[in-house]
């Protein structure tokens, strides 16, 4: 049986759920930040044009990531969204039959964009009892002299770990070793506050990062993501963009350099909704001794566990059931006894949601 007849046929069965699960009162479940308003956006409705030329990426948008992340505009290529920059950089790095070794638990689509590409997956695992840190002894050990790409998130989905330098830097080095190259979906990077990282791309050609303005920003409709590697995988990048989506749609362009114009306004808009809230679930985990978790680091979710529990779907259900509250669970990222809950929507939807799971964990 193939990994995909395995999964059914569905190349991603979280975000398929995610898709088709009916709508909640309390949604924990979504990981976007609290989507922003046209007035958050100051000059929004002037920006909008309709026709314009971005063959290889809206010149004013690569030159505005170029900038926030402080790589020349040449190793930018765009796409729709970080799950799209995803895509389009496995399938730029990536042949059918090549070796990728992906970190455990891992976020869904990841896993179902290889499989799509023909990729053979092995695995490092990541471990709730070592803080869901990244293990550069884990990764070596699963890397063979086959392995083509090394792929993790930082901050972790959906952990909220955020892997070190150190670590980071000797992955790199046992990766160029063998002429693979480093994957960071760096998507919730910006939503860390204290001690953020420096995007993995700059600490050298073997890494690559993808990101977007969705998560840490509330940007989610606008789908402005980007890749960013050396020169030589930029170009492949956006080679492989020519047979999937061509370009990004120009309204959304044009927004998203505006969006990069009040980026310190929007960052502050989202530490705002996301530190009281990250606040509230501390305070709620504390006071529950059937729960445990690593506190994330940074992002927008958190993967709590229940003590003594060996699976969460009969209780997400339920909730979702009897209390309308949608929460994401485990087995959807290979931690069955583990739940993903997001935070970063409003502090009313998350109280609410959060008293309706304290109600079904108290029986």
């Amino acid at each position: 049986m193939s990994a995909a007849e395995g999964r059914r046929g569905v190349w991603a069965p979280y975000m398929a759920w995610a898709k088709q699960r009916p709508p909640v009162e309390h949604d924990l479940a979504g990981s976007n930040l609290l989507g922003c308003a046209i007035d958050d956006l100051p000059g929004a409705s002037q920006e909008v044009e309709l026709n314009g030329l971005n063959p290889e990426g809206y010149p004013p948008l690569v030159e505005a990531i170029a900038r926030q992340y402080d790589v020349d505009a040449s190793r930018v290529a765009t796409a729709a969204g970080a799950t799209g920059a995803n895509f389009l950089a496995f399938a730029a790095l990536v042949r059918p039959g090549d070796e990728v070794v992906v970190e455990r638990p891992a976020y869904d689509p990841i896993i179902g964009a290889l499989e799509m590409l023909g990729a053979r997956i092995r695995r490092f695992d990541r471990l709730f009892d070592d803080g869901w840190r990244v293990d550069p002894d884990r990764v070596r050990n699963a890397v063979t002299e086959a392995t083509r790409a090394i792929i993790l998130t930082s901050p972790h989905n959906p952990s909220g770990a955020v892997a070190t330098v150190e670590a980071l830097e000797e992955i790199g080095r046992a990766a160029a070793a063998i002429g693979a190259h480093v994957v960071v979906d760096e998507v919730y990077l910006d939503a860390v506050y204290t001690n953020r990282p420096v995007p993995a791309v700059t600490l050298g050609d073997v890494f690559v990062s993808t990101n977007s303005l969705t998560k840490a920003y509330g940007l989610s409709g606008l789908r402005a993501g980007w890749v960013l590697g050396s020169r030589d995988v930029a170009e492949r990048v956006r080679r492989v963009r020519d047979v999937v989506d061509v370009s990004g749609a120009f309204p959304a362009d044009r927004l998203a350099v505006l969006a990069f114009q009040y980026l310190e306004r929007l960052e502050a808009r989202a530490r705002s909704i996301i530190e009281p809230n990250l606040e509230r679930f501390t305070r709620f985990v504390d006071a529950r001794p059937d729960l445990e978790w690593v506190p994330p680091q940074g992002g927008t979710v958190a993967f709590p566990r229940i003590v003594g529990a060996t699976d969460t779907r009969a209780l997400a259900e339920r909730l979702l059931r009897e209390h309308g509250t949608a929460i994401v669970p485990g087995a959807f990222f290979e931690a069955p006894a583990h739940m993903r809950i997001a935070f970063g929507c409003s502090a009313r939807t998350l109280d609410a949601g959060l008293e309706a799971l304290g109600r079904v964990l108290d029986g």
